[in-house]
Protein backbone atom coordinates (compact mmCIF):
# COMPACT_ATOMS: atom_id res chain seq x y z
CA UNK A 1 0.00 0.00 0.00
CA UNK A 2 0.94 3.40 -0.67
CA UNK A 3 1.50 6.10 1.51
CA UNK A 4 2.54 9.16 2.39
CA UNK A 5 4.70 10.84 4.55
CA UNK A 6 5.74 13.67 7.34
CA UNK A 7 8.50 13.65 8.86
CA UNK A 8 9.55 15.78 12.10
CA UNK A 9 6.54 17.78 12.87
CA UNK A 10 6.97 19.78 15.86
CA UNK A 11 4.53 20.70 18.10
CA UNK A 12 4.16 22.45 21.68
CA UNK A 13 1.79 20.90 23.96
CA UNK A 14 1.04 20.09 28.03
CA UNK A 15 2.38 16.67 27.92
CA UNK A 16 3.84 14.13 30.95
CA UNK A 17 2.87 13.61 34.65
CA UNK A 18 5.92 16.08 36.74
CA UNK A 19 4.14 19.14 37.79
CA UNK A 20 6.61 21.34 35.84
CA UNK A 21 5.73 19.08 32.47
CA UNK A 22 1.82 20.02 33.42
CA UNK A 23 2.42 23.75 33.49
CA UNK A 24 5.16 24.32 30.53
CA UNK A 25 4.68 23.48 27.07
CA UNK A 26 7.30 21.06 26.13
CA UNK A 27 8.33 20.28 22.04
CA UNK A 28 7.26 16.78 21.28
CA UNK A 29 8.52 15.86 17.54
CA UNK A 30 5.80 14.14 15.35
CA UNK A 31 6.19 11.43 12.39
CA UNK A 32 3.27 9.87 10.73
CA UNK A 33 3.01 7.45 7.66
CA UNK A 34 -0.53 7.49 6.47
CA UNK A 35 -1.03 4.79 4.04
CA UNK A 36 -3.61 5.16 1.33
CA UNK A 37 -4.71 4.25 -2.32
CA UNK A 38 -2.69 6.89 -4.40
CA UNK A 39 -2.56 5.09 -7.52
CA UNK A 40 -5.44 7.57 -8.88
CA UNK A 41 -4.04 10.55 -8.09
CA UNK A 42 -0.22 9.42 -9.68
CA UNK A 43 -2.54 8.98 -12.88
CA UNK A 44 -4.53 12.24 -12.96
CA UNK A 45 -2.17 14.60 -11.12
CA UNK A 46 -5.01 15.86 -9.59
CA UNK A 47 -5.38 17.57 -5.99
CA UNK A 48 -8.98 15.93 -5.43
CA UNK A 49 -7.39 12.55 -6.02
CA UNK A 50 -4.78 12.88 -3.01
CA UNK A 51 -4.74 13.10 0.72
CA UNK A 52 -4.51 16.50 1.82
CA UNK A 53 -1.45 16.54 3.50
CA UNK A 54 -1.50 19.94 4.32
CA UNK A 55 -4.51 19.88 6.14
CA UNK A 56 -3.70 16.59 8.11
CA UNK A 57 -0.70 18.46 9.30
CA UNK A 58 -2.55 21.33 10.13
CA UNK A 59 -5.87 19.11 11.93
CA UNK A 60 -2.74 17.35 13.76
CA UNK A 61 -0.93 20.06 15.27
CA UNK A 62 -3.86 22.06 16.07
CA UNK A 63 -5.64 19.07 17.89
CA UNK A 64 -1.79 18.40 19.50
CA UNK A 65 -0.73 22.37 20.57
CA UNK A 66 -4.19 22.00 22.55
CA UNK A 67 -3.84 18.75 23.89
CA UNK A 68 -3.04 17.65 27.69
CA UNK A 69 -2.27 14.51 28.14
CA UNK A 70 -0.03 12.43 30.51
CA UNK A 71 0.96 9.78 28.34
CA UNK A 72 3.12 9.88 24.82
CA UNK A 73 1.00 7.22 24.13
CA UNK A 74 -2.49 8.72 24.89
CA UNK A 75 -1.15 11.69 21.79
CA UNK A 76 -0.17 9.22 19.77
CA UNK A 77 -3.36 7.38 19.57
CA UNK A 78 -5.45 10.43 19.03
CA UNK A 79 -3.40 11.47 16.52
CA UNK A 80 -3.98 8.12 14.70
CA UNK A 81 -7.79 8.43 15.32
CA UNK A 82 -7.86 11.71 13.83
CA UNK A 83 -5.48 10.60 10.53
CA UNK A 84 -8.15 7.69 10.73
CA UNK A 85 -11.30 9.54 10.21
CA UNK A 86 -10.24 10.76 6.60
CA UNK A 87 -12.10 8.32 3.93
CA UNK A 88 -8.78 7.43 1.99
CA UNK A 89 -6.77 6.77 4.75
CA UNK A 90 -6.38 3.27 5.32
CA UNK A 91 -3.87 2.90 7.97
CA UNK A 92 -1.38 5.17 9.85
CA UNK A 93 2.00 4.56 11.50
CA UNK A 94 2.38 7.58 14.40
CA UNK A 95 5.64 7.97 16.13
CA UNK A 96 5.44 11.07 18.69
CA UNK A 97 8.93 11.37 20.38
CA UNK A 98 9.08 14.04 23.34
CA UNK A 99 12.83 15.24 23.54
CA UNK A 100 14.90 15.22 26.52
CA UNK A 101 12.38 13.92 28.08
CA UNK A 102 15.38 11.49 29.65
CA UNK A 103 18.50 12.07 31.09
CA UNK A 104 20.82 11.14 29.16
CA UNK A 105 19.23 9.89 26.70
CA UNK A 106 18.23 12.85 23.13
CA UNK A 107 14.52 11.33 23.01
CA UNK A 108 11.94 9.07 24.10
CA UNK A 109 8.94 8.44 22.11
CA UNK A 110 6.22 5.86 21.27
CA UNK A 111 5.44 4.40 17.68
CA UNK A 112 1.71 3.02 17.16
CA UNK A 113 0.11 1.65 13.72
CA UNK A 114 -3.35 1.43 13.90
CA UNK A 115 -5.84 0.30 10.85
CA UNK A 116 -9.07 0.94 9.92
CA UNK A 117 -11.52 -1.60 11.05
Amino acid sequence: MDRILINDLTARCIIGINDDERRERQDVVINLAIYADLRKAGRSDRFEDTVDYRAMKKKVLAMAEESQYFLVEALAEKIAGLCLEHPAVRKVRVRVDKPSALRFARTVGVEIKRERE
